[in-house]
C-alpha cells in the first residue's frame, strides 16, 4: 500500500528553476511513485554561515510504495545526477532534496531521521508544506505545522510561481 511522503526541494545555483523541474520529473519517474501535490515555488534567503545566492524552494507530496531508506537513496541519487556536491555544510547547491515526512513513520538511524529534525524551525519548509497540507501535524508532538509556522519570527518567503513537470519554455 503506498504511503504519503513529503519532500522539500531547493536550488540556489545555476538555472534554479530548471533544477527544480528536473528534480521533480526524476522523482515522478520513480517506480511505484505518484506526485500528489506540489506547492508554489518560493524565493528565500539562505541559512548558514556561507555567503551564497538566494534559494528557490518548494515542497511536494507523493504517494510511494518505496520504503523510507530506498526513497532516501533515490533522492540522493537524483541530487548526485544533478551535480549536487557536498563540500560545505549548508552551502550552495544545484539541487537539494530533503525527505521531511513519511506517513507517521518515526526513524532515528545514522542514515535517516524522520520526521526531518529541523523542518519545524524553517519557514522555507513550513510555508510550502502548509500550502500543500494545511492540516498536517508533527508526528512526534501532534502540533499542527501551521502553528510552528505562526510562531516563527524569520523572514517571509516570497512566492515566485508554480513548479510544473513540463518545461516552461
Amino acid at each position: 500500500m503506498p504511503e504519503r511522503a513529503y519532500i522539500a526541494i531547493g536550488s540556489n545555483l545555476g538555472d534554479r528553476h530548471a533544477y527544480l523541474q528536473a528534480g521533480l520529473r526524476a522523482i515522478a519517474a520513480l517506480p511505484g511513485t505518484r506526485l500528489a501535490a506540489v506547492s508554489q515555488v518560493y524565493e528565500t534567503s539562505p541559512v548558514g554561515p556561507v555567503a551564497q545566492p538566494d534559494f528557490l524552494n518548494a515542497v511536494f507530496a507523493l504517494e510511494t510504495s518505496l520504503t523510507p531508506l530506498p526513497l532516501l537513496a533515490a533522492l540522493l541519487a537524483i541530487e548526485k545526477k544533478h551535480q549536487r556536491q557536498r563540500r560545505i555544510h549548508w552551502g550552495p547547491r544545484t539541487l537539494d532534496l530533503d525527505l521531511l515526512l513519511y506517513g507517521e513513520c518515526v526513524v532515528a538511524s545514522a542514515e535517516l531521521i524522520l520526521p526531518h529534525p529541523h523542518m519545524h524551525e524553517r519557514s522555507f519548509v513550513l510555508v510550502p508544506l502548509c500550502e500543500v497540507a494545511p492540516h498536517l501535524r508533527h508526528p512526534l508532538t501532534g502540533r499542527p505545522f501551521a502553528a510552528y509556522l505562526a510562531a516563527l519570527n524569520s523572514r517571509a518567503a516570497k512566492a515566485v510561481g508554480p513548479l510544473a513537470l513540463a518545461d516552461s519554455a
